[in-house]
Order: C-alpha cells, then sequence, then structure tokens
C-alpha cells in the first residue's frame, strides 16, 4: 500500500524549506517538484541522494543553471490552485484554531471539501 500520509504542522513564521528533507524522507519518489524557494544546494543533494529528479528551477542569483522539465514543472500548479482553493476557507486562511490537532483537523475538512467541488 505505501507508506502513509506524513504530515508536519509549524508555527507560521518557519521557512517550509527547514521541513522539506523530513516530510520527504518517508517517502520513495522519482521526481520533486518544487519553487524557487527550495533551490538549495543542501535540500537539492538531498533529492539526487533519494534517486529523484529535481524539478526545481534555479534562483536567479544562480551562477550555474540548472535544467529541468518544463511539463513536470507545469504540474506543480494543480497544487498551488488547491492550496489556493483551500484557503479561501477562512477558518484556515487566519489559523483561529489554538491547538495544531484542531488546525489540522479543519485543514482535512477543508480538503475533503475542495476536493468534492
Amino acid at each position: 500500500m505505501g507508506n502513509p500520509l506524513f504530515f508536519i504542522l509549524t508555527e507560521g513564521q518557519r521557512a517550509d524549506i527547514t521541513q522539506a528533507e523530513p516530510l520527504l524522507d518517508p517517502y520513495q519518489t522519482d521526481a520533486v517538484i518544487a519553487d524557487k524557494a527550495y533551490d538549495s544546494d543542501e535540500f537539492i543533494s538531498f533529492i539526487i541522494s533519494k534517486g529523484a529528479k529535481v524539478v526545481i528551477p534555479a534562483r536567479r542569483n544562480r551562477k550555474e543553471k540548472r535544467e529541468i522539465d518544463d511539463n513536470l514543472y507545469k504540474d506543480r500548479n494543480k497544487i498551488e490552485r488547491f492550496f489556493n482553493r483551500l484557503k479561501h476557507y477562512r477558518r484556515i486562511a487566519t489559523r483561529y484554531e489554538k491547538t495544531a490537532r484542531n488546525y489540522l483537523s479543519f485543514i482535512l475538512v477543508g480538503a475533503i471539501m475542495t476536493l468534492l467541488l
């Protein structure tokens, strides 16, 4: 059946890349698709060590540009649209819930409602 779903919930001020490796660690994948914010040598080395293809565009200030699969990168838009729809639920966007458990529960309810639309 594969790996079960794995969530990491952090405070809103923490950069996403700090949790990228722990989030991907339990999974085996063919490619990792992300935006320029994830363009770090350490993270890219981690992806390559797991045997996955890196589909992360290089930041503008990188001296050596990296080629990416444009067709795979276009699929990232589907995930971006999903999160945009999820943020339409005010309770999720403003994080009214004080506990991580309750907030994650509302994210899951919002995701179910979004996928059913």
